[in-house]
Formats: C-alpha cells, sequence, structure tokens
C-alpha cells in the first residue's frame, strides 16, 4: 500500500479562474477537466494530510447543504467539509422546503444565491440540479442526483491513487490503471465511475446484465475522454471480462433509491453479478475493493470480500471528506470566464 502522491508542478494557466466570471458548478464528473480533475485529486491530498491547510470560507460564509434523499456519509463529510474550510453548514431540509413543490427550483435557487456562497443538494432530478445552478449565481455542488455521483467519483479516484502507486507523475491523475465494476451499469455510480475513470485516463470496465447497461450518451461522453487522455471503456454482459487484471474492482447496491418495488426482480437478475472471493480472485493480485455504501452484504457484495483485506471501503468513506473540501476550494477559488 502506498499513500505517497508523486505529481509533477500544475499550471494553472488549464484552469478557467477569471475571478470577473461567473460561478463554477460541480453537477457532473466532467465539468472538470482532466488536468482540473487532477488538480483536485492533488488538493484533497494536500488536505488530507493537513485537514486545515485552507479556509476559502473563512468569515464564515455559509454554505447550503439541502438533503431530499436519505444520507449518512454525504451530510457527515460535506458539514465537517465546510466547517474545516472555515464556513458555516446551513443545513437544510428537504422535506420542509419542499423544493419544486412548494416552489419553483429557479425561485428558490435566487432566494438561496443572495444569501450564501455555494449549495450542496443531495436530489433526485440532474434537471433541478441544473436549474439550481442556472438560476442561484453560487457554485453548486452535485451531492448525489440519480444519474451522477461525482463527488463519490473522486473519493474513489483518491482511495484508488492511495492504495496503488499514488497520481501519475504528470498527466491524467491514474493513468494507466484499470477500474471494474460489476452490477448495475445503469445506475449513478457506474455513470460516474464512467465519466471519472476516463478523466483520470484509467481503463473502465462495467460487467452489467442486458437491459442495465449505462445510458449511451455517458457511453458516448466517456469515450470521447478517454480518446484524449488514453484511456479504454468496455460495457461486458460477462462480469469477469470485466474484472479480469483490474487495480480496482467496485460494485454498489442493486436496488437503488426509489427502486425498491423492483428489489425481488433485480436481485434474480443481478445474482450473477455478486462480487464474491471467485470473482475477485480474476484482478490483479493487489487490486482493492471499492463500494460508496450503505452496503448489503451477501447480495452485491459477499461478507467475505467486503470485510476481507482488500476491501478499502472505510478509507473510501472517509475520503469523501477530504475530496469534497477539494471541490468546495476549487469552486470557490475559480470562476468560468464571462
Amino acid at each position: 500500500m502506498s499513500t505517497e502522491f508523486d505529481s509533477a508542478e500544475f499550471d494553472p494557466a488549464e484552469i478557467d479562474h477569471d475571478a470577473t466570471g461567473a460561478a463554477r458548478s460541480f453537477l457532473a464528473d466532467d465539468d472538470l477537466s482532466s488536468a482540473e480533475q487532477r488538480a483536485v485529486l492533488e488538493l484533497a491530498a494536500t488536505l488530507k494530510a493537513d485537514r486545515h491547510a485552507r479556509t476559502p470560507y473563512a468569515g464564515p460564509r455559509s454554505v447550503a447543504i439541502i438533503f431530499d434523499k436519505p444520507t449518512l456519509r454525504t451530510q457527515v463529510s460535506f458539514t465537517t467539509a465546510v466547517a474545516e474550510l472555515g464556513g458555516y453548514p446551513l443545513m437544510v431540509d428537504g422535506a420542509l422546503a419542499q423544493i419544486g413543490r412548494r416552489e419553483s427550483v429557479s425561485d428558490v435557487a435566487r432566494v438561496l444565491g443572495r444569501q450564501v456562497s455555494a449549495i450542496v443538494w443531495r436530489t433526485f432530478h440532474q434537471s433541478d440540479l441544473e436549474a439550481m445552478a442556472a438560476d442561484s449565481g453560487v457554485p453548486v455542488v452535485n451531492a448525489l442526483t440519480d444519474d451522477y455521483h461525482p463527488c463519490q467519483g473522486l473519493a474513489d479516484l483518491l482511495t484508488i491513487a492511495e492504495h496503488t502507486g499514488g497520481l501519475s507523475a504528470s498527466g491524467p491523475a491514474l493513468a494507466g490503471r484499470v477500474l471494474a465494476y460489476v452490477g448495475d451499469g445503469s445506475n449513478n455510480m457506474a455513470h460516474s465511475y464512467l465519466l471519472a475513470g476516463a478523466l483520470a485516463g484509467m481503463d473502465v470496465h462495467l460487467g452489467c446484465p442486458e437491459g442495465y447497461g449505462p445510458r449511451p450518451d455517458v457511453i458516448a461522453r466517456a469515450q470521447r475522454i478517454a480518446a484524449e487522455t488514453g484511456a479504454a471503456i468496455g460495457v461486458h454482459a460477462d462480469p469477469r471480462h470485466a474484472v479480469v487484471g483490474a487495480d480496482a474492482v467496485a460494485t454498489d447496491t442493486w436496488v437503488s433509491m426509489g427502486q425498491e418495488a423492483e428489489s425481488g426482480e433485480r436481485e434474480g437478475v443481478f445474482l450473477p453479478y455478486q462480487l464474491d472471493q471467485d470473482l475477485l480472485d480474476l484482478a490483479d493480485p493487489a487490486a482493492v475493493v471499492l463500494h460508496c455504501l450503505p452496503a448489503y452484504r451477501g447480495k452485491e457484495i459477499t461478507a467475505e470480500v467486503l470485510d476481507g483485506p482488500r476491501a478499502v471501503v472505510w478509507d473510501e468513506a472517509e475520503n469523501r471528506l477530504h475530496a469534497q473540501k477539494a471541490v468546495l476550494t476549487f469552486l470557490a477559488e475559480h470562476r468560468r470566464e464571462p
């Protein structure tokens, strides 16, 4: 295991950072360029080593944190992140606010944008998050939608780097390494792995049943990125083909929030995609196991694997904090040209 990060100097000219421009948001993984993703991961490593090295929200400046979905890691990591960055985490109860029902997303965005420095939102529809970003005038961060989980994607890249030799010496952050994901290829984690992994220069292989693959437009975006970063994208019906030789193997729940009525049907479809020891043995002998949690032992992953020596899920959960601090710092310090 390595926790060293060997990195070249990052060229600020590669980042759009005119302070007079519009606020930048992080709504999907590819809202960052490959170079920007690398810079955010480098900053995350710095902030993990010294948790109070940067305080861009000192004042304190308030950050609205809104939850429309159940949460544990997201709530803890974002509230801690804002506090450690010198800010005030303003918790907004989604059930009380009823954004999009009691009043429009656009109206809420205009109210919040006049009072807070950034907005973090864990919600259902990506289109609502985009509307919030369009009308708030402040950075908006995707804390999870049905389509993407980009902060988890960054945390997972940071975790892979820590356990597989650090960041690449130059270029894309994890060039040459292989990430496998098995399970529901149509969910937000699969989409984020494709985009974040391609930006990092990784070969990303998904193993998922027919009818449960990624959206075609997400695959196309990942392939365009991969063509620039030297990555490769593969989607396989046989999970063994996805896992062979991988440096990291990830899975996620078979039943995402809002799909509970499909639980019985999904378990039958996904059982051959369970991450067990036999499947893991096809990966590189030093491969690590990822799961964004909560995990359901005996379903998408066996207890033997989740609680085994190759699982790094607790590092992964902690790294949400450091990755999100880096994202919030990046957005506070970089704006889009007018």
